[in-house]
């Protein structure tokens, strides 16, 4: 196999290259330079924009995909014609230039995205027509609705209070590289998503109108004119600026829209009833401080992504303060200001030391006169930012955002006891939300290290204490603990305290860097913020052991709230349950921490809750979809009942990709499906790729989503002790063990042949999928060759893309299948009233069939014929098309439906609008990977490499998911 080349040589190179078979071996002619749309076609797009305003969204979703398939067609027409005519549906001639095939996919590939913008611009209309025609009480994801229900089931003002207090949601950016498409692109879409807001409105002439469209129709020439293929893979600094990216374009104005909607439906079905909102909702981040696996996130790339955090709100805050001072421009004669802020006045003017000239530049206005000494004390807090903490910190500024936040506040005061509260509320308040929300950090950075690591360094510090010659004991065994035990519990000596840097320098390199990660978690938190960092995840997380080593490290490192080190923990450590096997030893892996009392006190220190990760990756590829999801419903109900035996609160961090395979499914139906006691307010979730920008791009789909999740948290709450579908029945837990049972033998019956990686290897762009350079990481956790340590993004994606999609039902049949040979008659009976009356079934259900339908069996075996061992091919390939065809027949059968998906028309109705092209474009892939492997030259197959990368792009933007 030869290296990944760079893109950039795989393009100069790649005009001396012509696919045998596909096109002639000629050079495609220079294309004409572009001229502007002709008049008539442009008067045409822009007359079929009229009705836009007038339509619902049913009929408005054509006419704007009707519209962006014109402007996308008229810019091939005059780039490249023949690329129009493949658009179209079109026959290419035999002959045509490999440059137009490359053309050809990348045109579609921006179709598929138009399609993606055009429906998330519908979904938007739909909300707003719903929201007009019945009230905003309707909308099933917000506020309104849940806190209606909430009262009208008779939940008292004092329980919402309760849950108030106890409310925390945080979904968490990852780096996870499932995002094929460049920030470029993304500011792209979003100027698009835009500019058809725009078009719905009914106030412009036609000449306006026109104007708007050209303006749509240059938007897609860039498209078309971006590279849709990352030059280089990313690195970890790129990653961190495409997660602020979000924050920037919609994120720090969402979440203060969010507490003034609860807010807002509080006040409206609990009339005169006092609530303080908590600052409940923030986001985290794994980007640069995720280093499982990835060797280029290191102690100095974290620091640096810490102080990039820091910027992005800096930023963010003084141009909001600017903005704030231009707009209060009242004065003390219009309004006079109570004495209390009088007084918080004269005391910032003193501390400016410039106070008689800033009272003298806005005389009489006070709050510009305030706002002034708060922009001079933030330029200071900058100037010392932008420093990154390696000179003399900046004098006058600010200590931390408390500070920031209590001046806000004061001014929101002050308006408020002059009577002003509307002005308060629209102006101050959000601001110092923000300021809550967000801090001097923007986002609570995560620290993840896999359990290999930590025990390595681990062994290692037990080497450098030990007798020359000694052997620790078997990071399993029970001398190992007893080791870790009275670590735990000596006092540290004084060379030993605050994390000396003597620990670190008695041990290798890389053991070294990873105790340091805890050292550089004091310094930063002086550094950021108090609250920047959140918690170290430990993947992989086998034995209670596992985690009681990462406490030791911490304490090596002075993260202990007692110079001994011996009282508790300063940081959360989350042990991440990932495999089965892990997942049904969680009670008793968290039975042993908490008989430590040291974890008990540190879990106490810091809020007495104590998170569990769980994740639906690896479990999904360890067992199958169906195992997957009732292992982990089952853990969560099992350890949240530990939990309360053992007098600890637990909350769940919920490690969810964007494939259905990976836990992508409805967010709202996903938590209505969780365990009863299982959210209780506390609720954590990973956001990944192409999951961040669907969801967080647009200002509109952002403030949906953030209250999607907030509003089913609520919900789920409220309703878990009140609700029969939440409520344990013994005879659909039995029915769901064993159709787990039946599903994960299965499953596991195709996984662990040994012939399996073999034809996944060939029958699949798995290994090009590395050359796509979507993120920083490798595809493998240490560079091994086995299916145990592929990771799950890759496992998913080279499935998804050979139209197999096994990692999304396989199985499931099987269970079906033999759970009725049992049970019969009986058997359908119970499986048709889970379907009806069982959540979490319910989804799995739904969820397998809408996988199914993007199945293509005859594809597949197109893909399955580049296995070169025929017994394999065939093998291998019969046993998936059986399992297929008997999970669509049991399927059908306990749904009651005649077609797959046929209850999901809106599903239907956009995978029908990509499937005719995803399978074509499919159908040039797989030629491409018989040639691309075929190649003897290095130079041949980079000819083939760009377009091999296109049609991966292509198909991952038509099913709107990689991994």
């Amino acid at each position: 196999m030869m290296p990944a080349a760079s893109l950039e040589a795989a393009e100069a190179e790649a005009r001396a290259v012509t696919p045998r078979g596909v096109e002639a071996p000629r050079e495609p002619a220079t294309p004409a330079p572009a001229q502007p749309s002709p008049p008539a076609a442009l008067e045409r797009l822009a007359a079929a924009t009229v009705a836009l305003p007038t339509l619902d969204a049913q009929a408005y979703e054509p006419c704007v995909v009707e519209l962006l398939f014109g402007l996308l067609c008229d810019v091939a027409q005059r780039r490249q014609p023949l690329v129009a005519r493949a658009l179209r549906g079109e026959p290419l001639p035999p002959d045509v230039p490999r440059a137009v095939w490359r053309r050809a996919l990348q045109a579609q590939g921006i179709w598929f995205q138009l399609l993606s913008v055009a429906e998330q611009s519908t979904a938007m209309r739909r909300r707003r027509e719903i929201e007009i025609e019945s009230g905003y009480a309707r909308l099933s994801a917000s506020f309104a609705r849940v806190v209606a229900d909430a009262a009208a089931a008779g939940v008292s003002a004092e329980e919402v209070r309760e849950v108030l207090r106890h409310l925390k949601i945080r979904p968490v950016i990852t780096a996870h590289p499932t995002e094929a498409k460049r920030v470029t692109v993304l500011e792209i879409h979003r100027r698009i998503y835009r500019k058809l807001m725009d078009l719905e409105s009914p106030r412009w002439t036609p000449r306006e109108r026109r104007a708007l469209v050209a303006q749509l129709g240059n938007e897609i020439e860039l498209l078309w004119m971006s590279g849709e293929l990352r030059r280089e893979k990313p690195t970890v600094a790129q990653e961190v600026a495409w997660g602020l990216h979000f924050f920037g374009e919609t994120l720090f104005e969402a979440v203060p829209t969010l507490f003034e909607r609860l807010e807002d439906a509080l006040h409206q079905f609990y009339p005169g009833e006092p609530f303080e909102i908590p600052r409940f909702f923030q986001f985290g981040s794994w980007i640069g401080g995720d280093r499982d696996g990835n060797p280029f996130v290191n102690n100095d790339v974290t620091r640096a992504t810490l102080y990039e955090n820091r910027l992005a709100c800096l930023k963010r805050y003084r141009q909001r303060l600017v903005d704030l001072a231009q707009t209060l421009s009242i004065t003390a004669e219009a309004l006079p200001v109570p004495d209390a802020f009088a007084s918080e006045l004269a005391r910032a003017l003193a501390q400016s030391g410039d106070g008689a000239a800033i009272a003298a530049r806005n005389p009489g206005e006070v709050f510009r006169q305030y706002l002034t000494c708060m922009l001079r004390k933030l330029d200071a807090t900058l100037a010392d930012a932008q420093r990154r903490g390696t000179l003399t910190p900046v004098p006058g500024g600010y200590a931390s955002a408390d500070e920031l936040a209590a001046e806000l506040r004061a001014m929101e005061q002050a308006l408020l006891a002059c009577g002003s509260d509307a002005l308060a509320a629209a102006y101050v308040r959000p601001l110092r939300r923000e300021v809550e929300t967000f801090r001097f950090s923007t986002v609570q950075l995560d620290l993840r290290e896999n359990t290999t690591v930590t025990n390595k360094t681990l062994l290692a510090l037990w080497r450098a204490r030990a007798r020359p010659g000694s052997e620790p004991p078997d990071p399993q065994s029970e001398g190992w603990k007893s080791w870790l035990l009275a670590e735990l519990t000596r006092p540290l000596g004084q060379d030993r305290r605050h994390g000396h840097e003597t620990n670190a320098d008695t041990l290798p390199e890389v053991e070294a860097e990873t105790l340091q990660i805890f050292s550089m978690v004091r310094t930063m938190r002086e550094q950021v913020d108090r609250n920047a960092f959140g918690a170290f995840i430990l993947s992989m997380t086998h034995h209670a052991t596992d985690v009681l080593g990462v406490y030791l490290l911490a304490k090596e490192a002075g993260l202990f709230s007692d110079a001994g080190g011996v009282e508790s923990c300063t940081l959360p450590i989350v042990p991440l349950l990932e495999t089965i096997d892990d997942l049904r030893r969680a009670p008793d892996i968290l039975r042993e921490l908490l008989a430590v009392p040291m974890v008990k006190r540190s879990i106490r220190a810091q809020g007495g809750v104590l998170e569990i990760m769980i994740g639906y990756s690896d479990s999904n590829k360890d067992g199958g979809f169906f195992a997957s999801n009732w292992e982990l419903s089952k853990a969560q109900t099992k350890i949240a009942r530990v939990g309360r035996e053992l007098g600890i609160t637990i909350s769940f961090f919920h490690g969810r990709g964007g494939s259905v395979s990976r836990g992508g499914v409805p967010a709202g139906r996903a938590i209505a499906a969780l365990p009863a006691g299982s959210v209780n307010g506390r609720f954590r979730v990973t956001e990944q790729g192409e999951v961040v920008s669907h969801k967080y791009a647009n200002r509109g789909t952002a403030q949906y989503h953030v209250e999607l999740l907030a509003s089913s948290v609520l919900e789920h709450t409220f309703k878990s002790d009140r609700e029969d579908e939440l409520l344990p029945r013994g005879d659909f837990d039995d029915a769901m063990e064993a159709l787990a049972g039946a599903s994960r033998a299965a499953y596991v019956k195709l996984v662990e042949r040994p012939e399996l990686i073999a034809y996944f290897q060939a029958a699949s762009p798995l290994e090009e999928l590395s050359m796509l350079n979507m993120g920083s990481r490798p595809a493998r956790r240490f560079g091994a060759r086995s299916l145990h340590d592929l990771r799950a993004i890759p496992w998913v994606f080279a499935w998804s893309q050979n139209r197999h999609a096994l990692t999304g039902w396989y199985g499931v049949g099987s269970a079906l299948s033999a759970f009725l040979a049992v049970r019969q008659a009986r058997g359908l009976d119970l499986l048709r009233r889970m379907f009806n009356e069982s959540r979490l079934f319910r989804l799995i259900v739904d969820e397998v069939e809408k996988t199914l339908a993007q199945v293509d069996l005859d594809i597949a075996r197109g893909y399955a014929s580049l296995v070169p061992d025929a017994q394999v091919r065939e093998t291998i390939f019969a046993q998936i098309d059986a399992e297929y065809r008997l999970t669509v027949e049991t399927v059908l059968k306990v749904s009651g439906g005649a077609t797959l998906a046929e209850r999901f028309p809106q599903f239907r109705e956009r995978l029908a609008r990509r499937l005719p092209a995803i399978n074509q474009v499919s159908r040039q892939q797989i030629e491409l990977l018989r040639r691309y492997r075929a190649a003897d030259a290095d130079q041949e197959r980079r000819g083939y490499l760009v377009p091999l990368l296109l049609s991966i792009n292509c198909i991952a933007s038509g099913f709107g998911a990689t991994g």
